[in-house]
């Protein structure tokens, strides 16, 4: 069944005019805007550089991801990475992080303004600035993101017009730091409001957008009728041992299986509701 009030198109305006498909502007200079968290790193979900890029190969690949969602027009796009290796992964998890990625005006440190992707996260925190168990909402920019990636793909949903016109509507409101449950677990149960992770929070700012409202409970309520997860099999994961093992992993949300939320469940919800105009994922083409 689709969302009550399924988003349709409409007209673009000034405001939704389309990124350039070269890219977004340089990175030099560039001032992250208010509502990031400055003052810490991101935590165990962006190691500040993964091996698996030299810096000058996840600056090109950032750049390239930057000019292929230029070239589709994309505004608002959904964009996840692998921060471990795919062998190091349960089943059925080919990404380990997700996030917003915007087009819009950035201050630069000299007060200036450029056009160009900022990217919207959820973190765990590093157990030092902040627990692991705990997240927040921290904004940076796409060659942090591609830094801490171990593979050479991403994921990417783009929404339909009118979806990314919501999205960043939502974004630019008190509703989005509302929908963030700072109690955090690397395999949260979407249909329970115990923890959450950053696939889940793009799920649940999904559907609120979709949907319209920002009423954690009648998310959670249209989610469990609507939203089929990811469940991973029991022996992927330590599941009892897991807060002994790794902190992060807290499991008193799921009473059966292990659901959660993931690019490849949130991608066929989205396409089964209408949402989507693609998902497809972006290789790396080495240089050289």
């Amino acid at each position: 069944m689709r969302p009550r009030r399924s988003p349709r198109p409409r007209r673009a305006d000034a405001r939704d005019r389309a990124p350039p498909s070269g890219g977004a502007a340089g990175r030099r200079g560039l001032h992250r805007p208010d509502r990031a968290d400055d003052g810490v790193g991101p935590g165990q979900s962006a190691q500040a550089v993964a091996s698996h890029f030299t810096a000058e190969q996840a600056a090109a690949f950032s750049k390239a991801i930057e000019a292929d969602l230029g070239a589709r027009g994309a505004r608002v796009a959904l964009v996840f990475r692998a921060g471990r290796s795919r062998a190091d992964m349960p089943k059925g998890i080919d990404y380990t992080h997700g996030a917003l990625w915007i087009y819009r005006e950035i201050r630069t440190a000299d007060g200036g303004v450029v056009q160009g992707y900022a990217v919207y996260n959820l973190y765990a925190g590093d157990g030092k600035a902040w627990p692991v168990s705990q997240s927040r909402l921290v904004q940076d920019y796409p060659l942090d993101f591609v830094r801490a990636s171990s593979v050479d793909d991403v994921g990417v949903i783009l929404p339909s017009p009118e979806m990314q016109r919501r999205l960043l509507n939502l974004v630019d409101s008190p509703a989005y730091a509302a929908l963030h449950n700072p109690s955090y677990t690397l395999v949260a149960n979407p249909f329970s409001a115990a923890h959450q992770n950053c696939t889940n929070f793009l799920l649940d700012l999904v559907a609120a957008a979709a949907w319209e409202t920002s009423d954690p409970a009648q998310i959670r309520a249209d989610l469990t009728a609507h939203f089929t997860p990811t469940t991973i099999k029991a022996g992927s994961l330590p599941r009892w041992l897991g807060p002994v093992v790794d902190p992060r992993l807290q499991t008193d949300d799921q009473p059966g299986p292990i659901r959660t939320a993931t690019y490849e469940s949130l991608a066929a919800f989205m396409r089964a509701n209408g949402l989507i105009t693609d998902a497809y994922v972006l290789r790396e083409r080495p240089t050289g």
